[in-house]
């Protein structure tokens, strides 16, 4: 017996109307926000099909319905865009949001500071003791500079200070590339912004340069003042004379004090013995001191010598007995502290 038409439409009526309430109780489960006590940090492994991270997220207590997200995300056809990573999941993101963030790989960044004045050896002591850099290099990088390109390079020097943020995984050597790939950038503009005065005949020697002011002053105020009187002194041909150098050269045989055979003895990083600068960087200069050592503050001054304020500060003198006159304050101050 045939069904009457107008129950046949009646039929096909209730199912459109029960199709397009799941359509739209669906599409709004797509912005209901999760309920989690805390933001959760999740690792996306490699290769991830989508359907098993949503399941592993429901699991997780951050979807409710994975599968109709899956679906939504193979309908936009985005489901296998997903990045691999690690991603910090607010405690109440929606579906919708979440499935963003996977497809544009906004991962979480974990950061590192490379102080300035570091030598290369505390850099890579302090990567190895990092939890958030792998590890790849051996105990010993004997050539370093050559997997950046640059064999015959020292490594002294040659990683930019500053924090940088990074993703999960990143290798020690990606690390250091990217840091190496900011000095780079940094040493090449101001290399072509050069004060035309600088007596130094490559970006190498103006890196060295500044890597001694670096290691002489941590006031911003007065690097570009330090740089002109290494300047200076390197315009008239007298010896650099920077502690910082000596102090370099002798390495793990100083014992926190210049004594005066250290002063006398011969060494290519001694200043008072050898004319010009030493044959490599003594530290990791920032970008304020190269810019210093570019531009440096030409003032007729050849000496300097601390203040004894206690702020770090110097006394500038444009002759020996100017010099001697701030040393004789400086000791005096002291001998008052003391």
């Amino acid at each position: 017996m045939k069904r009457p038409l107008g129950v046949a439409l009646i039929g096909v009526a209730v199912i459109a109307a029960l199709t397009g309430a799941g359509v739209h109780w669906a599409t709004q489960s797509l912005d209901e926000p999760a309920l989690m006590p805390g933001p959760l940090i999740y690792r996306v492994p490699s290769h991830a099909g989508f359907g098993q991270v949503a399941a592993d997220l429901k699991a997780r207590g951050v979807l409710q319905h994975p599968r109709i997200l899956t679906l939504y995300a193979r309908y936009r056809g985005v489901a296998a865009q997903i990045k691999a990573g690690e991603y910090s999941i607010d405690p109440h993101v929606t579906p919708r949001k979440l499935l963003q963030q996977l497809i544009e790989g906004q991962v979480l960044l974990h950061s590192f500071t490379i102080v300035d004045g570091w030598q290369v050896r505390e850099l890579l002591d302090a990567i190895r003791r990092s939890p958030d850099i792998h590890r790849t290099l051996p105990a010993s990088e004997a050539d370093l500079m050559a997997r950046f390109g640059s064999p015959r390079e020292s490594p002294e020097g040659q990683f930019l200070p500053e924090t940088y943020k990074f993703p999960a995984g990143t290798t020690d050597v990606e690390f250091l590339a990217i840091a190496h790939a900011a000095l780079v950038k940094e040493l090449s503009a101001d290399w072509a912004d050069r004060d035309a005065r600088v007596p130094v005949k490559t970006r190498q020697e103006l890196l060295t340069l500044a890597s001694i002011v670096e290691k002489e002053t941590a006031l911003t105020s007065e690097r570009a003042k330090i740089a002109g009187v290494y300047i200076q002194r390197l315009i008239t041909g007298m010896r650099l004379q920077a502690d910082p150098t000596v102090i370099y050269g002798l390495g793990d045989q100083y014992d926190g004090d210049i004594h005066t055979v250290d002063l006398r003895t011969d060494g290519p990083y001694n200043t008072y013995t050898r004319a010009g600068l030493p044959p490599t960087p003594i530290a990791l200069a920032g970008a304020p001191a190269i810019r210093a050592a570019a531009k440096p503050e030409i003032t007729g001054a050849l000496y300097f010598v601390a203040s004894g304020l206690g702020d770090g500060s110097h006394v500038f003198s444009a002759t020996l007995q100017e010099h001697n006159e701030a040393v004789a304050r400086y000791l005096k101050r002291l001998r008052q502290r003391s």
